[in-house]
């Protein structure tokens, strides 16, 4: 009788600590989700690759513990962002100037003044490098709280399509100028209309 009843609270004592086991497991799973939950809403919907690559929920700056996401941090993030994304716009002012003075340098040397060519040259690196910093102050930027969706256009939508035209054409740009003169022209050229546009789109509102 006594053996019986050893088992029956041996039996007992497994069940309780099964439950309890599962309790805690369900309990320690359902905390983890909700702080993996509270992190995610520190961060927008949508980020841009560059963003997610350094300041999303696994980006590098996470992984590697220099800015772990909390609300605290994000609060930093937002102000380093703003401080970028002025920088950003004072330093394309500075390149759209550039970019008018290789029009005006650019035009006489195809016309056979080529006592500028290292005017040109020099102002053309200028360029290059102010026009990469400014892009990367965008691109690497920390992203907003929330990520905001419109339908149809607005200037930003349209300031991010130019984008995609401007870079790569400022990428030929540089390629093609020790290589084909006519190509490097139109490619300048190019770079240089879509850039205007681009930042006109910050101005107007659609």
């Amino acid at each position: 009788m006594k053996s019986n009843k050893k088992k029956y609270f041996f039996l007992i004592f497994i069940l309780v600590l099964s439950i309890k086991s599962s309790f805690s497991q369900d309990f320690f799973n359902e905390f983890e989700s909700l702080i993996e939950e509270e992190k995610s809403s520190l961060l927008p919907d949508k980020m841009i690759l560059t963003q997610r690559i350094l300041w999303g929920n696994n980006g590098l700056l996470r992984k590697t513990g220099l800015s772990s996401l909390s609300t605290e941090n994000r609060q930093k993030e937002l102000i380093l962002r703003e401080k970028m994304l002025k920088a950003h716009q004072i330093i394309g002012y500075v390149t759209f100037a550039g970019m008018i003075a290789q029009g005006i340098l650019g035009g006489k040397l195809y016309n056979g003044d080529y006592s500028l060519y290292e005017t040109h040259k020099s102002i053309g690196n200028f360029v290059t490098a102010s026009y990469f910093t400014g892009a990367g102050l965008s691109l690497f930027s920390p992203p907003p709280l929330v990520s905001k969706s419109s339908n149809g256009l607005n200037n930003i939508k349209v300031h991010k399509i130019l984008a995609n035209l401007h870079v790569p054409a400022m990428i030929m740009t540089n390629v093609l100028s020790e290589k084909d003169r006519k190509q490097h022209r139109a490619a300048a050229y190019t770079a240089f209309a879509s850039y205007t546009l681009a930042m006109v789109s910050i101005i107007i509102d659609f």
